[in-house]
């Protein structure tokens, strides 16, 4: 099988990440989606490993929500010891799975800044990326950029939908007391 891989510290799933999953297994064509929560992303500060489980158990109410997902919450990287890199998590899914493919999802801004990853060679040569837009982000350039130094990287360019809203928005709504129930998913 095919498996979107699509990573994130997910604080909280919104309706943003919701048309990425019906998008990725509708028309990208994915078999299934692995929502892997991560407890902490080493390129980021501001959030605790320790909130991972409390995000992990509200990603699985969340997607309940949503009946004929073809998603599957996982809880791999919570089980593994930190630093929380994406090609550690690529290699253990591959090792506890051998007979599926896997495809890391991510947005073009972490596409923009994927050279900053741990072994984002081996990312783009062994499992491939599909990538959604994000506003400010030429996609284009970014690929043939990369593609640039290894013509061999595996970048899938996707026509997702933008959503523009971010979990930092919705945080920062909540904290304003407004009702952000609206954009979550």
């Amino acid at each position: 099988m095919q498996i979107a891989v699509y990573s994130g510290s997910f604080n909280p799933l919104h309706i943003g990440h919701l048309a990425i999953i019906r998008h990725m297994t509708e028309a990208e064509g994915f078999d299934s989606l692995y929502l892997i929560v991560s407890p902490k992303n080493p390129l980021k500060d501001g959030i605790s490993s320790a909130s991972g489980a409390e995000r992990y158990r509200s990603a699985l109410d969340a997607v309940a929500r949503h009946p004929g997902l073809r998603v599957k919450v996982d809880d791999i990287e919570l089980q593994m010891p930190e630093p929380h890199y994406t090609i550690r998590t690529l290699d253990a899914l591959r090792t506890r799975e051998p007979s599926n493919r896997f495809t890391l999802i991510i947005g073009a801004d972490n596409l923009a800044c994927i050279r900053s990853w741990r072994d984002y060679q081996r990312i783009l040569r062994e499992y491939g990326v599909c990538v959604f837009p994000r506003t400010g982000f030429d996609l284009e350039v970014i690929k043939a950029d990369l593609l640039a130094e290894d013509p061999s990287y595996k970048i899938t360019i996707s026509e997702a939908e933008m959503v523009d809203i971010s979990s930092t928005i919705i945080r920062n709504a909540i904290a304003s007391g407004e009702d952000a129930s609206r954009w979550l998913m």
